[in-house]
């Protein structure tokens, strides 16, 4: 997915939260600003999301010498979303359609995205999500795509939403291997935050070599890749994952909440939609 114009104050926006979690002084804070400011007017025309975000991120570590800036607020949201595990695991065993349900809580766990928004309502999400009408709706084809594959990659997104991921996972009959970050952004899930959540029981964790957020192949690592090109079948969670690989011929299908205007105009849908979305050709 190309850059947005409307993308851009964003972008600053997500500077200037960074540094103050950071703990940056004021002068730091309007440096920061300033250098963001000139890697935007530097940005291709033809760049993604993810390849902006990552550099205004990194930029913030290094100029506060904060390695994870997010650190306590992910560790925050795994604990709040364990606290629901069993209130979740409970509507899976309870649904007339346990995948349809699982899918659905995975996707409400997508509301845990602090580039997006700095606090969210986990509970009212979920309950809105579990009835919500989906406005890409590719169930079908996801179940087809199951019966028919032998393992799946599951590429996370947030920590916290890791959790949610796991009800999803229990619910999978085959082997998943479950791909993190490399390193801290944002809230992006590490493996320490994929461990903290359970995922170690259900699934292999792998990374993908990078520390950028959704999945930029290029700045993945070999082994990574040899994953992705592999795979029969990928589930990719939230709207990085979506604005990095949204041009892939993978076998992809797209879990996400719609939490922007701009991911909501590119995929056609409303603000707030849930959306599963299988990769098509076209």
């Amino acid at each position: 997915m190309k850059t947005y114009l409307d993308c851009y104050p964003c972008f600053l926006r997500q500077a200037l939260n960074a540094a103050r979690r950071a703990e940056a002084s004021e002068d730091q804070q309007r440096r920061i600003l300033l250098d963001s400011m000139e890697k935007l007017r530097t940005l291709p025309a033809e760049a993604s999301p993810p390849q902006m975000a990552y550099k205004i991120h990194q930029l913030v570590k290094q100029q506060t010498n904060s390695f994870d800036p997010y650190r306590q607020a992910k560790d925050e949201a795994t604990q709040q979303a364990l606290a629901l595990y069993p209130k979740l695991k409970e509507k899976v065993s309870q649904a007339s359609d346990p995948l349809e349900i699982a899918v659905r809580i995975a996707i409400a766990g997508n509301i845990i995205d602090l580039g997006i928004a700095e606090s969210y309502d986990l509970e009212a999400t979920l309950d809105r999500v579990l009835t919500q009408e989906f406005a890409l709706n590719d169930l079908a084809s996801l179940r087809a795509s199951l019966a028919e594959s032998n393992s799946i990659l599951y590429l996370a997104d947030n920590a916290g939403e890791t959790v949610f991921d796991r009800v999803l996972i229990e619910t999978l009959e085959q082997p998943v291997t479950y791909v993190v970050k490399a390193g801290p952004i944002i809230n992006d899930a590490t493996r320490e935050d994929a461990v903290a959540a359970g995922i170690v029981q259900v699934a292999e964790i792998i990374d993908n070599g990078s520390e950028a957020p959704g999945t930029l192949l290029d700045q993945c690592s070999d082994i990574f890749r040899k994953y992705f090109e592999q795979a029969e079948l990928i589930i990719a969670k939230g709207q990085a994952n979506y604005e990095s690989m949204s041009s892939s011929q993978a076998p992809l299908f797209f879990l996400l909440q719609a939490k922007c205007s701009v991911i909501a105009q590119d995929m056609g849908v409303a603000e707030g939609s849930v959306v599963l979305k299988q990769q098509t050709a076209d």
